[in-house]
């Protein structure tokens, strides 16, 4: 990854870049002092502006701050009256009615015992009580007591759309219920309408809990257009008197100030169009900061650009291009020699022609080496086949002389391995690269040879494959093939039919498990006579060792009827010879017209 960004930075040295930056740090000191100032005074501006609109949410709020307060006045000055009258119900009631009647303000009021019943309201008639259990306030009370404001869409006394201001009643320290006072939306949004009327400007009150009180609009859904997308309420309580721009959820780009009503209860976001909150002129003002020195830089560097260009960099492109070119494997014949390029660029496109014409040779001459050595190496693998599959046919014949079953078993296994290793070495000799093996092709075909020679043609024995394409170091292969052998003997030994089942059979499978792992599986069914055949150990053994020199570790697993072999080991990738950088290379100036290749 580094080198992939180190890359993309490569441009930063070329010429044309150089000479554009040293000319940007002579011009840089007036740009700067011109960017500063203005700038300044924009922010100062836009600072103004911010503490203007704060000024003017917090204005506007001012009315209902008002109520609110008083609401939760009313509800604490009621409390001692309650706590005098709550054990004669009709007098309590009597009392809140009284209040109701006096003040023009409130909607109506109530006292909610904890146990849920409310024998005193204004609403209620003498001798009637109200079950509040099925309130959404009351229940809230419940799980956080203390002072609460909130929306009702349909209140539980009137059925209007109410704000309820709800504050504990405590004897002593005992907490009897909450007294709650209902204010009209209607009331509330006139509050702000008077002082916040300029076109685009909007507010919106919410509680500490995030729930929309009040907007000055009484249209449903229009609270949630202005406010912004993406932004809960709730996270907005600890931006206090701040201002920000973001979208709104109607789509469009607006600015938003946040005051404290009543301080860790009720807040107030105002939602302003950009263009009455004057931030248009601010960026404006920004621009033009910007617009004089760029185009001051602009002219400057394009002036001294086009001299340079014709002078050095026009001839440096076509010697790149022939030298890209040349790396891509265009060597068909040297490079011609830049005539009309100055003296210092000529001299360095001669010393690449003569380099080029010695490579060239050079080359010629080694792939003729490799490829004789190649043709070499291949016959020697040709050849170790050869011997091994002599050495396979001997042990064949002599294991035909031998009568004794014990000394032909051992021979046979002999035989296999050694025929095993053949194989490998015919795949080498066989296989277009000489450090890759296709392991699922040779292991494949070792089992295809065990099985032609182990197998009978009356045996029900059923053999089945799962070889995935996996490229392995020789280093590898060898010892991964000697243990497939090994198991895979192992499992036509011990196969036999299980319970049930019309013959015995034997699966291999071969996989990549990715992060440089792969896995082999030998598993084999278990027949009613397991355990009547002798084994010596030797290849147990061998297994064992393979898989160390595999860096692996091999598992058997025993069930019923079933035996499996399972490894896990490291794939070590060959290496790919390719061409260094190939990647990085891109013809450009070698392409343009007029190039000279």
């Amino acid at each position: 990854m580094l080198r992939r960004y180190r890359d993309r930075l490569d441009f930063t040295r070329r010429l044309g870049f150089r000479l554009i930056a040293l000319l940007s740090m002579a011009i840089l000191p007036i740009g700067l002092m011109s960017l500063v100032q203005n700038l300044h005074l924009s922010r100062d501006a836009q600072q103004s502006a911010e503490i203007a609109l704060l000024g003017r949410t917090a204005s506007a709020a001012a009315g209902e701050r008002a109520l609110l307060i008083s609401a939760m006045g009313s509800a604490d000055a009621l409390g001692p009256a309650v706590l005098e009258t709550m054990d004669r119900a009709d007098d309590c009631s009597d009392l809140m009615r009284n209040f109701i009647q006096r003040s023009a303000t409130y909607l109506n009021a109530i006292f909610v015992p904890l146990d849920g019943v409310s024998y005193c309201s204004s609403s209620l008639a003498p001798g009637e009580t109200m079950d509040m259990h099925g309130n959404p306030i009351y229940q809230q009370f419940l799980t956080e007591p203390g002072t609460m404001i909130k929306s009702v869409n349909q209140g539980a006394l009137s059925g209007r759309s109410v704000v309820v201001v709800l504050h504990p009643l405590y004897r002593d320290s005992e907490m009897l219920g909450y007294i709650a006072l209902s204010l009209t939306q209607e009331l509330l949004r006139s509050t702000h309408a008077i002082n916040f009327g300029t076109e685009g400007a909007r507010i919106v009150t919410f509680n500490n809990r995030g729930e929309i009180l009040t907007s000055d609009s009484a249209v449903e859904g229009f609270a949630d257009d202005i406010l912004p997308a993406d932004t809960p309420l709730l996270s907005m309580l600890s931006r206090n008197d701040t201002t920000f721009r973001a979208q709104s959820v109607g789509g469009e780009m607006r600015v938003f100030t946040v005051v404290p009503v009543v301080p860790g209860l009720v807040y107030a976001i105002g939602s302003w169009s950009p263009k009455v909150a004057g931030i248009g002129l601010f960026q404006l003002s920004r621009f033009g900061a910007l617009i004089f020195p760029v185009v001051l830089w602009l002219v400057s560097l394009g002036v001294a650009y086009f001299a340079v260009f014709r002078l050095v960099l026009r001839h440096i492109s076509v010697l790149r291009g022939q030298m890209r070119r040349f790396a891509l494997g265009n060597r068909d014949a040297p490079p011609p020699v830049l005539g009309d390029a100055p003296t210092e660029i000529r001299d360095v496109s001669q010393t690449f022609h003569n380099m080029a014409r010695i490579l060239i040779r050079d080359e010629e001459a080694m792939e003729d080496a490799v490829t004789e050595k190649t043709v070499l190496l291949k016959e020697v693998h040709h050849r170790v086949k050869n011997n091994l599959q002599l050495i396979a046919s001997i042990i064949n014949m002599q294991s035909r002389m031998i009568e004794d079953d014990d000394a032909k078993r051992v021979l046979r296994s002999v035989q296999d391995r050694v025929a095993a290793l053949a194989t490998i070495y015919r795949n080498l000799y066989q296989a277009e690269h000489l450090d890759a093996v296709e392991a699922d092709r040779l292991i494949g075909d070792i089992i295809n040879q065990m099985v032609n020679a182990s197998v009978g043609p009356g045996s029900n024995l059923r053999v089945e494959t799962s070889l995935q394409p996996l490229t392995l170091l020789p280093d590898q292969a060898v010892p991964l093939s000697l243990l497939a052998t090994e198991a895979f003997t192992n499992a036509l030994k011990y196969a036999g039919a299980p319970p049930g089942a019309d013959g015995p059979w034997v699966r291999v499978t071969l996989q990549a498990e990715g992060d440089g792992q792969g896995l082999l599986e030998i598993e084999n069914s278990i027949g009613v006579q397991r355990g009547e055949n002798e084994s010596t150990g030797l290849g147990s053994q061998l297994i064992e060792a393979f898989s160390t020199q595999l860096e692996g570790s091999a598992e058997t697993r025993a069930e019923k009827n079933s035996f499996m072999l399972r490894l896990h080991f490291r794939i070590e990738s060959p290496l790919v010879v390719a061409p260094q950088d190939t990647r990085n290379v891109v013809l450009t100036s070698a392409a343009r017209d007029g190039a000279i290749h």
